[in-house]
């Protein structure tokens, strides 16, 4: 994996993702839009870096974090701002679409993080 991108497990799901703002892929390597959409999400980690976590969580190793979000069909994307889902994306998505979308959650979060100054 790259030295960007998070391995995400059952275990370190919740601690992974309740601060900030992260992307997690949920994938498998059975899957061949999975294994297409990997080299993007490593290109966003890669831009992203120090910014935003960006995190993979292999789903044929660990189901109970996919179960417990209601996943049904893979690759699925969901983005998530301190522990709260703001967007999920379900098939193979484009680099700009989820560059947008991070853009989006990097801005609401320095939003909210100036108004309580």
């Amino acid at each position: 994996m790259p030295e960007n991108v998070v391995e995400i497990t059952d275990a370190n799901f919740t601690q992974i993702t309740k601060n900030g703002v992260t992307l997690v892929d949920f994938w498998a390597e059975r899957c061949p839009p999975c294994r297409a959409q990997g080299p993007i999400v490593d290109k966003l980690a890669e831009t992203y870096a120090g910014r935003v976590t960006i995190g993979k969580l292999d789903v044929d190793s660990h189901r109970e974090a996919a179960t417990d979000l209601g996943l049904y069909c893979i690759p699925t994307l969901i983005l998530f701002k301190d522990g709260k889902e703001l967007k999920r994306f379900t098939g193979l998505q484009t680099e700009a679409s989820l560059s947008s979308a991070l853009e989006r959650a990097l801005r609401t979060a320095k939003e909210s993080a100036n108004a309580t100054l």
